[in-house]
Order: structure tokens, then C-alpha cells, then sequence
């Protein structure tokens, strides 16, 4: 009867998944919280800048030294000793760039003064041609009037007066240099037992050790070789300071996108001094072509995939160090963007996909290979089956289909 039945019992609910499990965590709120947090860190490294700028500059030095190091080690030579000649090479690349500025400074302090009428004729010069255009004379009277080419000398000498401060910065690059290559002695030891827990932090970090020699030893030759190529043209054409310009450039071989338009300037203006237009039209030309023959064609082949980053980043890196590190933040820029990279995407199992926006065309590069490995093999299967249809569809001698040419006894 219906008073016998019993009512159903209701089915259990199914467990929330974790994608109905509301989050607490505000991506939002992590995303402002880590922006802030690097705002604090850039505003933390601009303000110990004088530290920091040397202390990176003397990591970067004893990675490209290292294989000095290893080298000897691999030949049996004690550890000590081998460290001890990295530490020399070091130090003696540091002691020839130092003189070879300090030569450039005092040449250009005697150069100006030489050059200070020229430069003040070719000022007004310049403020005339400008008022003919249409900008207002009292304006260009105002700037002109206040331009003195005496003033230039009075900055150059307190740039050599402000040489004394460079000693300190000297002072901590050679003792950085000290302890890590000491340290480094240890490193390999140490990274074999992080390996076991931490492969991914291992890789990278030597994969960033890799990557920065490799620029850093390619970029220096190819810079010593361009600022020779312009010393050379230029004393060909008569441009006074020939040296410094060389030296300027071999610099600037360093900060990439800007470098080549900072180290072309000085050589115009003083080609244009002495030997007019066409000076500086074959300034312009000469240096163009050094600067596109290795910048854009031998640069690019022989670093390879060792940056991976793209124009735009690259730009950009070169203008924020610049600011919070000021010149040798300029010169070290592609080092410390790859150091924040390993920070933030290598190290990091989550952030592989985020290697193509920043630059690196390894992925894409090796799809593109494979696809075009793919369809040589399936057009060539392609043509092995046309031809063995070919084959079987040729009439045998004999048969109908086969015209046998008749045999005379």
C-alpha cells in the first residue's frame, strides 16, 4: 500500500572540485603587492648604486675569468695558483682600460682648448642659421650668450680631478674580484649538492654563467676590433683625437641600440671642425659600415641564442639601468636583464611560456625546422611512390601492351 512505501533517501552532493572552490587569494592584490615590492628594490639599488654598480661589475668579470681557472685545473695546475692567475688576468685588463682612459682624458683635455674658438664660431653659426629658419632671436641670443667653449675644458678637468674618486670603486672591484674568485673555487662542489634538490635553479644559474661569458667575450672582441677600425679611419681623414674616438667606441660597443649614435657624435662635430662636410660625410658613412658589419652581421652569429631577448626589451633595459645605475648600468644592461630573468622566469617551472614575449625564438625556431624537416620527408616519400607507380605500371617485354623490336636472323 502507498502508507508502506518508503520516501527515497536523497543522493549525497558531489564534492566541490577545486576549480568551484572559491579562491581567497586576490591575483589583483599580489600583482600591486609585487609591483610595489620591485618599485622599493629599484629605489633600494639607485640609492647604493656606487656599491653595487662595481660589485656586478666585478661578477661579471670573474665569470668571464673562470675558464682561465677551470683550464688550468684541467692540467693538473693547484687550485690556488690557477685562481691566482685568473685573478691577474683580471686585474691586468682592469689596470690597460684604466690607463688607456686616462690617456683619452688628458688628450681631450688638451684637444678643447685647441678647438674652443672653432666650436664657438660653429655655435653662432648655428644660432644664425636657426633664426633664418624662424625660431626666435631671443632665444638663440639667450642660449648662445650663455655657451662658453672655455666651460668644457673646466668640466673635462673636474672629470680627471673626479678620477681620485674612481679609486675607491677600484678598491671594492679588486676585492670583489679577490673573494669570488676564491669562492668560485668552491662553487662547482657546492652546485652538485644543490643539483639533487634543486636541478631547475642549477641549470639556470649556469646556463646565466654561460650565456654572459659567451656576450661578454664575443661583444669585447668585436668592440676592440671596431674601435681599432674607426682609430685607423679616422687618422685616415685627419679627425683630430682619433684615439679617444676609438676608445669612445670600443665603450659604446657595449650599450646596444644607443652606443653607435653616442660614439659617432664626438668624430662629426670635430671632422666637421677641420675638414667641413665632406668629413662628415664620410664619418658618417665609414662608421655606419663597421657598425652594420659587426653589430648586425658578425655579432648576431657568433653570440647566437645567448641573449634572447627582443629589440624593444633590450632598448628599454638599456635606459632603466642607465637610470638606476647610471653608466655602468648602461654598459652592463644585457648582464643584469639576464640576471633578472633567471630570478624571475627561469628559476621559475610556471614561466616557461612567457620566454617568447621576452624574445626567445628557440621554440618557434626549432618548430619551424621540424615542420620543414617534416615536409621534405613526406614530398620525398611522395616522389619515391610516384616513381615505384611508375614502375609498376611499365609493360613488361613480351606483352601486349610492349612493342618489341623484331629480331633479324
Amino acid at each position: 500500500m502507498w502508507w508502506n512505501r518508503k520516501n527515497p533517501k536523497p543522493a549525497p552532493e558531489a564534492a566541490p572540485t577545486a576549480d568551484a572552490v572559491p579562491s581567497t587569494v586576490n591575483r589583483n592584490a599580489l600583482l600591486l603587492a609585487g609591483l610595489g615590492g620591485g618599485v622599493l628594490a629599484v629605489f633600494g639599488l639607485a640609492a647604493i648604486s656606487s656599491i653595487v654598480a662595481p660589485v656586478f661589475l666585478a661578477l661579471v668579470l670573474t665569470i668571464c675569468a673562470n675558464p682561465v681557472r677551470t683550464a688550468l685545473e684541467r692540467r693538473r695546475v693547484p687550485t690556488g695558483i690557477a685562481t691566482g692567475v685568473a685573478i691577474v688576468t683580471v686585474l691586468a685588463l682592469i689596470v690597460v682600460f684604466g690607463y688607456a682612459v686616462a690617456v683619452a682624458f688628458s688628450q681631450f683635455a688638451s684637444l678643447l682648448p685647441q678647438f674652443a674658438p672653432q666650436i664657438q664660431a660653429a655655435v653662432e653659426s648655428l644660432g644664425a642659421a636657426l633664426a633664418k629658419i624662424g625660431i626666435g632671436s631671443d632665444q638663440i641670443s639667450s642660449v648662445i650668450g650663455s655657451f662658453d667653449a672655455g666651460s668644457i675644458v673646466n668640466v673635462v678637468w673636474g672629470l680627471i680631478g673626479g678620477l681620485a674618486g674612481a679609486t675607491t670603486t677600484f678598491v671594492i672591484i679588486f676585492t670583489m674580484v679577490l673573494l669570488m674568485a676564491m669562492d668560485s673555487a668552491l662553487l662547482p662542489g657546492v652546485l652538485r649538492q644543490i643539483e639533487p634538490h634543486r636541478a631547475l635553479l642549477v641549470h639556470s644559474l649556469r646556463d646565466y654563467a654561460r650565456n654572459v661569458r659567451r656576450y661578454m667575450v664575443v661583444t669585447t672582441a668585436l668592440g676592440v676590433a671596431q674601435g681599432l677600425i674607426n682609430w685607423f679611419v679616422l687618422v685616415l681623414l685627419g679627425v683630430p683625437g682619433a684615439f679617444i674616438w676609438g676608445l669612445l667606441s670600443f665603450i659604446c660597443s657595449f650599450i646596444p641600440n644607443v652606443g653607435y649614435f653616442i660614439a659617432i657624435i664626438p668624430p662629426i662635430i670635430f671632422g666637421g671642425l677641420t675638414g667641413g662636410w665632406p668629413t662628415v660625410i664620410a664619418v658618417i658613412v665609414l662608421y655606419g659600415v663597421v657598425n652594420a658589419g659587426v653589430q648586425s652581421i658578425v655579432q648576431p652569429r657568433v653570440v647566437g641564442n645567448a641573449v634572447a631577448l627582443s629589440q624593444s626589451i633590450t632598448f628599454f633595459s638599456v635606459l632603466f639601468w642607465a637610470i638606476v645605475l647610471g653608466p655602468t648600468g648602461a654598459i652592463l644592461a644585457i648582464p643584469l636583464t639576464l640576471l633578472v630573468r633567471m630570478l624571475l622566469v627561469d628559476t621559475n617551472p610556471r614561466m616557461p611560456w612567457i620566454r617568447p614575449l621576452l624574445g626567445d625564438n628557440t621554440a618557434s625556431k626549432l618548430a619551424k625546422a621540424e615542420a620543414k624537416a617534416a615536409k621534405a620527408a613526406a614530398s620525398s616519400s611522395l616522389a619515391d611512390g610516384e616513381a615505384g607507380a611508375t614502375t609498376d605500371e611499365a609493360p613488361e617485354p613480351g606483352s601486349p601492351g610492349s612493342t618489341a623490336r623484331p629480331t633479324t636472323d
